[in-house]
């Protein structure tokens, strides 16, 4: 009897051991997660290769020498949906001035994406991050997210949230190639 007690309180300790230590961790790759993988201005544009919804593949650093406007989105979000039609209006203006918009869709099917650019008209390369490896690189946890990527191929700002139509603007003149 004695050893049936004495079993069930290790059990019971190993038990309580394993949960303490996975909340522990949790807490620690929450609270680390942040500053573990974050692209901050100031640092160089990871590299990467994605597929827009045509098949064509791009890669960022094929944009040397242009300014890119990288915008991370879904379509259930409302304020990216919001902010689409002005990015779509200043991409019109800046295009010829050496400053692409890439926005790059997260996780979604590409038949949902195909209906909300065809819904809003968007001129821009939309590329597809299936499985959401880009966003992560990137350190992009809010959405809308938007880095800008100067000429050079560095960050120079990361803005998370939904942009005006004045800041799309100003933030594309910011990253226009000198000259342009």
């Amino acid at each position: 009897m004695a050893s049936k007690k004495k079993r069930r309180l290790i059990i019971r300790t190993v038990i309580l051991t394993v949960m303490t230590a996975a909340v522990i961790y949790t807490l620690y790759a929450n609270f680390t997660k942040e500053s573990r993988s974050k692209v901050s201005a100031g640092d160089m544009a990871p590299d990467f290769v994605l597929e827009d919804l045509n098949g064509d593949k791009h890669q960022l650093s094929s944009y040397k020498g242009k300014g890119v406007f990288l915008n991370f989105w879904g379509t259930w979000c409302k304020p990216c949906e919001r902010e689409m039609p002005y990015m779509n209006n200043q991409y019109k203006e800046f295009k010829d001035q050496g400053v692409e918009i890439l926005a790059v869709n997260v996780g979604e099917p590409e038949f949902q994406i195909n209906k909300f650019v065809k819904k809003h008209g968007l001129d821009f390369p939309v590329l597809k991050d299936k499985s959401k490896d880009i966003m992560n690189m990137y350190g992009v946890f809010n959405l809308p997210a938007t880095l800008l990527v100067n000429p050079e191929g560095k960050v120079i700002k990361v803005e998370e949230g939904e942009l005006t139509e004045q800041k799309i603007r100003e933030m594309m003149e910011s990253i226009k190639p000198k000259g342009s």
